[in-house]
Parts: structure tokens; C-alpha cells; sequence
């Protein structure tokens, strides 16, 4: 791979709206990925910070502008199905029904790769996670581009991942040269990412589900990682496994236990971060906003519905970041949609938690 520059360079900062000028933000956008350099853009999971998947050089610029370690594998974007057959050196047996099912869609999927695909997309590994977006303004950008896109996430390294264009300029203006507005993304949180290597094993949940995923091909796993720290010496398959991510750098707790519990514990633990001269907030939900009154306090969404709280999730991690030293959040069951909210709030905490229900 090739070695960290000492400077990165700077830019003057485009952001072009999509939603008024789709055509010329992403023949922009092609022509900048066409030359090697950086271009955010819009996906329906978060924003992406997208380079020449082919072009090594080029890749190693991403990791380079979010501060990102070189160990941590990307995703390779493209614009259509038939793309896949590059990128892999051969098909898993269960890719075709998942791609026809969900792709377009925030899905993932991890096969071995092929020659084309350079070290620096895969930190490495002798595998390749391929996604075709929903968002029709990153098709058209890959489309446009003539080649798949390596992309993370569009935000400096272990920071909340940037679901508005405003959170990408906040977080990379001037380390790249173009943002293409597209608006709010429609899930908040990335794809999910099922490797198909061995037997299927979801890495990274997200908003299609392991049950989703069991109702087409049968069994599917799911990684001890997803919510627990990985261990020394374990290798990253997937973007999202090894480091903490999603982390304002106010200090986050989740607390566990029923609704009832945990906002006991939470409103203690406010009481005495307060006494210490803390500023604080809580990240509460619907069901629970009532235990709250005199405190100040965000609501992510319904508990009931985790889509809302994954949906909201970084946004509001940004939003509190500017006004407390410390954010007390409720977990909550990790099924379905809510694995996803637990492994990014988990990663976003250091895996700080207090289970309410031990006390």
C-alpha cells in the first residue's frame, strides 16, 4: 500500500445540490473520480466518500482525508449487477437470489475478489465487499464514472457518520474537492454486510435484517463482533468491526435494562454528572420522554419502531455533541432492526454500559 502523505492537500470546498442539478453534479463528480480525486456523495444509508475503485493511488487518498487506518477494509459501489462479475473471482451460490432481492438496496455482500481489485480496497484481504446503491444520484455518479466506486463513509475517522451534506462540509471541508447534495438519507445508517464466504454471516447489521435475509436462503449468522469489541490480533473483514466508530467526542453511557430501569439509573447518573458541573443529555425515545421532563433530553424516535431510532441516530450524536460533555442513551432489545441501532450506539459508547437490571 502505498505510504501516508506528511501533508494532504487542501481544496476549495463545491457542493453541488443534486436535487436541483443531479445531471451536471454528477458529470462533475465522474470527471473528478475519472482523475483520481475524492467526491462525497449521497447513498440512501449515509454519505459515502467515494474514489476510483480500481486505482490504488486514488483509494489511499480516502484513507488519507478521513485520518482512516490502512487495516480497514472499503466497500466497492457500482451501478449495476452485472459489475459484480469483475470485482469477484466467482459467484456464491446464494449471491444471485440476495442481489435480485435486494438490490438495488443497503446490502453488502463479500466474496472472494479478483485480480483487478487493488490492496487498498481490501486492507489486504482476499476478499471484496460489493453493494449496488438504491440512492439514484449515486448510481448515476458510478455510472457516469465508468468504473465502481471504493467508499466509506464521508466522515473523519470514528466520528458519527454524516447523513446530511452540512455533516460531510463539517467533517471534510477542504480535504476534498466536491460534495454532491442529494438530502437527508432515507435509513441514517450504513448497508448491512452479510459475507458469503463459508456460511453466510452478517458483519455489519443494518436496515435488511437477518430475517430478511433467513426468508430467502436459509440460516443466516451473525458475528459475535456485531456487539461486542473485537479482540487483539482479529482481523477486520468488514468495514465497521475493528475500531470504535460513530463517537462524538462527548462521552457517551448506554444504559440497559427495561424503559422503567434504565431511566431510573439514567436520571441518577444525571444528578451526578450535573453535582460534578458536567453539562449533559440524554438520548431518550418516544415511549420514555415522559422521565425526562426536567432534564434535557433528545428524542431519537419510537422504541417500538427501531428504524426511527437508526434513522436519527447520528444526526441527533452530532446535534448533542454541541451541547454536552456527556450523553446517557437507552438501549434496547437487539432484534430485528434494533441490532442495527445497538452495534452502531455500542461502537459510538467505547462499549461504555451499565445494565440497569444487575443494580
Amino acid at each position: 500500500m502505498r505510504q501516508k502523505q506528511e501533508e494532504i492537500q487542501t481544496y476549495d470546498t463545491q457542493v453541488i445540490n443534486t436535487v436541483r442539478q443531479e445531471e451536471a453534479g454528477t458529470i462533475q463528480g465522474a470527471k473528478l473520480i475519472q482523475a483520481g480525486e475524492l467526491v462525497a456523495f449521497p447513498t440512501e444509508t449515509v454519505y459515502g466518500l467515494g474514489a476510483n475503485g480500481l486505482n490504488g493511488d486514488a483509494v489511499a487518498k480516502i484513507f488519507e482525508a478521513k485520518g482512516r487506518p490502512a487495516d480497514n477494509p472499503l466497500i466497492e459501489h457500482i451501478s449495476k449487477k452485472s459489475d459484480v462479475r469483475q470485482l469477484w473471482s466467482r459467484m456464491p451460490k446464494q449471491a444471485q437470489i440476495l442481489m435480485d432481492t435486494f438490490w438495488p438496496g443497503p446490502l453488502t455482500l463479500i466474496a472472494p475478489k479478483s485480480d483487478i481489485v487493488p490492496d487498498e480496497v481490501t486492507a489486504g484481504l482476499d476478499t471484496v465487499a460489493v453493494r449496488l446503491p438504491q440512492n439514484k444520484t449515486a448510481r448515476a455518479l458510478i455510472a457516469k464514472s465508468g468504473v465502481p466506486i471504493a467508499a466509506p463513509s464521508a466522515n473523519r475517522s470514528g466520528r458519527p457518520s454524516p447523513t446530511t451534506a452540512q455533516h460531510v462540509m463539517d467533517d471534510m471541508c477542504g480535504r476534498i474537492p466536491l460534495i454532491l447534495d442529494g438530502g437527508p438519507c432515507k435509513y441514517g445508517v450504513e448497508s448491512t454486510v452479510l459475507s458469503l464466504v463459508g456460511e453466510p454471516t452478517i458483519l455489519r447489521p443494518g436496515a435488511i435484517t437477518r430475517e430478511m435475509l433467513a426468508a430467502v436462503i436459509g440460516e443466516v449468522h451473525v458475528s459475535n463482533s456485531i456487539l461486542n469489541p473485537m479482540k487483539n490480533g482479529e482481523v477486520a473483514a468488514s468495514p465497521g468491526m475493528k475500531y470504535q466508530h460513530y463517537a462524538p467526542n462527548a462521552e457517551v453511557v448506554v444504559i440497559l435494562g427495561t424503559p422503567e430501569e434504565a431511566a431510573k439509573r439514567i436520571n441518577a447518573l444525571y444528578r451526578e454528572a450535573e453535582a460534578e458541573g458536567k453539562s449533559v443529555e440524554i438520548a431518550a425515545t418516544k415511549q420514555t420522554k415522559q422521565y425526562y421532563r426536567d432534564k434535557r433530553n433528545t428524542v431519537l424516535g419510537d422504541r417500538n419502531e427501531p428504524e426511527t431510532l437508526c434513522a436519527n441516530l447520528f444526526a441527533a450524536l452530532r446535534e448533542m455533541d454541541t451541547r454536552a460533555e456527556l450523553i446517557l442513551a437507552e438501549g434496547i432489545p437487539a432484534e430485528d432492526e434494533g441490532l442495527a441501532y445497538m452495534n452502531r450506539l455500542l461502537r459510538a459508547a467505547g462499549f461504555r454500559v451499565i445494565d440497569a437490571s444487575k443494580e
